[in-house]
Formats: structure tokens, C-alpha cells, sequence
């Protein structure tokens, strides 16, 4: 038994350099391919958030546009995000609540097929 050990300790062999190399090399492959897909979902990850911050908006318009209250009232045929905080249809919260003048809301008349158009100074 004891023979097997010490045959098996003594017969013990490491990486060579090339082993490690090539095994450098592979990971720094995977990482090539990694990094550019993960950058892209990242991406796609922000692009759906700015659609559904939109139409969080448009629904929040729409809200206010249908409900009788008289407190709210638009003014200038524009409506800011402040508007809908203010008067309780949207939440102050998110990326709308640093700036909640950032994005304005033009709006046309309500009856058979209002267009809503999303107007941001940022460019998202």
C-alpha cells in the first residue's frame, strides 16, 4: 500500500507552459465572444425599458384625457410628466422623477384615432 503511494507521489507531473498557454488563450476566446453578447442584451434590456416608460406615459395621458375630473387640465396642448405626478396619474419615481420636465407629451384631439407623440430632448 505504501508502495502504491509513494509510486503514485513520486510519478507526479505539473502543467507544462504550453499546457497553460493554451489554456489562456481558450478562456480569452470565451471572453471575446462573452463580453460583445452580454453588452448587446444589455442594450436590448434599456431599449425595452424606454418603450415601456413610453407607454406608461401615453396610457397615463389617456387616463387623464377620459377621466371627468375638472381639476386637471392641459395646458397649451402640451402635457409634461410633472402634470400627470402632480394631478396623481403617474408615480414620482424612476427615471421620470429626476427630470419630470424631460419628456412632454403633444397631444391632438381625443375622438376617433388621437395621435400621441412622445417628445424627448435626450434623444431615448
Amino acid at each position: 500500500m505504501r508502495r502504491r503511494l509513494r509510486k503514485v507521489f513520486r510519478n507526479e507531473k505539473g502543467f507544462t507552459l504550453v499546457e497553460l498557454l493554451a489554456v489562456i488563450a481558450i478562456l480569452g476566446i470565451i471572453v471575446a465572444i462573452a463580453v460583445p453578447a452580454i453588452g448587446n442584451i444589455t442594450e436590448k434590456a434599456e431599449t425595452n425599458v424606454d418603450e415601456a416608460q413610453k407607454e406608461l406615459v401615453f396610457d397615463a395621458v389617456r387616463l387623464a384625457e377620459l377621466d371627468e375630473n375638472e381639476n386637471f387640465t392641459f395646458t397649451s396642448g402640451t402635457t409634461t410628466v410633472q402634470d400627470l405626478v402632480d394631478n396623481g396619474y403617474l408615480e414620482a419615481t424612476g427615471d421620470f422623477a429626476e427630470d419630470s420636465d424631460a419628456a412632454i407629451l403633444d397631444k391632438t384631439i381625443y375622438k376617433d384615432g388621437t395621435t400621441y407623440t412622445f417628445d424627448n430632448p435626450d434623444g431615448k
